[in-house]
């Protein structure tokens, strides 16, 4: 793959995992030129995060991307063969949703049991719409994303590796191995061994790795000298299923020390080995304690460790970092995937509108104020769970006390809350409720939602009242904030920003309602009746 030395474009995006194409397809929505290079000839085959969180499959739907998501969820079901239907759902505006799963994951290897949740809890009840769109494995959201960048016109570089950059203070200049790239603005999603954060030099402070994972599907010979479920032990812990051959592994003691290309740098490093059968089994034995025999691997397997770090600062100058570029943990709980396409959902209309002139350049720093809180509070909940999971006396002692809590209705719901990320809020102004949380499902009168009118990648702005007050006040920001009008209801207003957080919301028509509209208006979507250097959002 040649690219032209010469090639300027807005943004150069570095991984073309989720996180990268996710934030490519924002920067496209927005008008700017992006391109995406990737270090990997192909697709990963290697198995990562297996479920998406409630942010995650709204930003899907928000895009229109929702009914593909929820035909791989049923394809997964139908993979695994069984699962907890549930219950028939009347849903406002006449849509009837059957036979869904209720997803709701696991801490330490401890599955929360959907039976024990409250359903009805608030939090949850107001996102229940993407229930049947949860269920989706990292490959298959590659798939369906690498489609949807493709439509966007999204060109992605395969087989191009970043060697060198360099910030200009205009620009960056990129080298890589097919030739200098000229760029406004470059961003790192490249992964926990990010060449761009080491390349701009970035401290990654955090803790180093306590133990090793494994995780595989592979042929077993005699899979019966498995249990099946999370099962501990002095050695560690593995956890066989839920479907057929699909083996993991946890080993205390370190970061594989006796694989030099696997160790994890602070600063970042090479890539890890792959892994072998033998490498596998042998860690299977050991944790499980019995002579099972792996005769070949399903696909690449994939090794992991709990190195537990955060950039310093996820933007230097015109470089920024999102995703594991910027953040690095187990993958207990399932919040490494979710929590980087929430980077990217962030950063990506905030980017665009700087390139497109209509915001300015300190709206980046709203990025790492925002997304930082979130990582760190990730980077605990992942070392949290490794207290529990460790293999002394201690560290079982306290599985069982958490184990009880995690037996109850309310210590059930607490963690399926956070783990599902519907209790996520942002510190932004503004007293109604709403303000600083992803929209809930808005059911508007026609039978859609309010975000099905998102596609475009834009505001929204729900207006109820009876003479179209916060319509006509938003007018002048036509092309960046679309409307959608509604019979009279509360919220009488609801100002959604393009990554899906209230920025704005109100049960009122007052004056009070209004100025605080307009204040909002003009601190996230810029002055009105701009002139963008390109076509601008809607």
């Amino acid at each position: 793959m040649n690219i032209d030395v010469n090639q300027d474009v807005d943004v150069t995006v570095v991984g073309a995992g989720p996180v990268g194409l996710v934030l490519a397809a924002e920067l496209a929505l927005s008008g700017v030129t992006v391109q995406v290079l990737e270090r990997l000839a192909e697709p990963s085959e290697a198995m990562k995060a297996g479920s998406i969180n409630v942010p995650t499959a709204e930003a899907l739907g928000r895009r229109g991307l929702l009914p593909a998501a929820e035909s791989v969820q049923r394809e997964m079901l139908e993979r695994v063969g069984s699962f907890a239907p549930m219950a028939d759902d009347q849903r406002p505006g006449g849509g009837r949703r059957a036979h869904e799963s209720r997803f709701t994951g696991h801490f330490a290897g401890m599955v929360l049991d959907a039976g024990l949740v409250d359903w009805s809890d608030a939090d949850l009840a107001a996102h229940a719409a993407v229930d049947g769109a949860r269920m989706v494995p990292q490959r298959e959201l590659e798939e369906l994303l690498a489609g949807h960048v493709a439509r966007l016109g999204v060109p992605v570089r395969r087989g191009v590796e970043v060697t060198a950059l360099e910030d200009t203070g205009d620009g960056v200049l990129v080298g890589t191995t097919a030739g200098t790239v000229r760029t406004g603005w470059l961003v790192g999603c490249d992964g926990g061994r990010s060449t761009v954060r080491r390349l701009a030099d970035i401290d990654f402070p955090g803790t180093d790795p306590e133990l090793t994972g494994h995780l595989a599907v592979a042929d077993i010979a005699d899979p019966e000298k498995l249990a099946n479920g999370w099962v501990w032990s002095t050695r560690g812990a593995y956890r066989y299923g839920p479907q057929p051959g699909r083996v993991v592994t946890v080993e205390f003691g370190g970061a594989p020390a006796d694989l030099p290309h696997a160790r994890l740098r602070s600063r970042g490093g090479t890539p890890m080995a792959p892994v072998t059968l033998e490498e596998l089994q042998a860690g299977l034995r050991r944790v499980s304690g019995t002579d099972v025999t792996l005769t070949a691997l399903r696909g690449a397997a994939t090794r992991w460790t709990d190195n537990a770090r955060q950039a310093a600062t996820y933007r230097s100058g015109r470089v920024l970092l999102a995703g594991d570029a910027a953040h690095v943990h187990s993958p207990f709980g399932g919040q490494g995937l979710n929590l980087g396409v929430g980077d990217a959902m962030n950063l990506g209309w905030k980017l665009g509108a700087v390139v497109a002139g209509w915001a300015p350049e300190g709206l980046l720093d709203t990025y790492d104020a925002e997304r930082r809180p979130l990582g760190a509070w990730v980077l605990d909940w992942t070392r949290a769970q490794i207290g529990v999971m460790r293999g002394d006396a201690k560290s079982a002692a306290l599985r069982e006390v958490v184990a009880d809590l995690l037996s109850t209705r309310d210590g059930t719901t607490y963690a399926v809350k956070k783990i599902s990320g519907v209790t996520q809020r942002i510190d932004l102004p503004g007293d109604h409720p709403l303000v600083g949380r992803y929209v809930p499902d808005l059911w508007l009168t026609d039978g859609s939602r309010l975000s099905d009118h998102g596609h475009g990648g834009g505001f929204l702005l729900l207006d109820r009242t009876q003479d179209g007050t916060f319509a006509r006040l938003a007018a002048a920001w036509a092309g960046r904030v679309s409307g959608v009008t509604d019979d009279h209801a509360t919220p009488t207003g609801v100002l959604v920003r393009p990554d899906g957080v209230v920025a704005w919301a109100s049960d009122t028509t007052d004056v009070a309602a209004t100025t605080g509209l307009e204040a909002a208006l003009r601190g996230w979507a810029g002055a009105p009746s701009p002139s963008p250097k390109h076509a601008p959002m809607g």
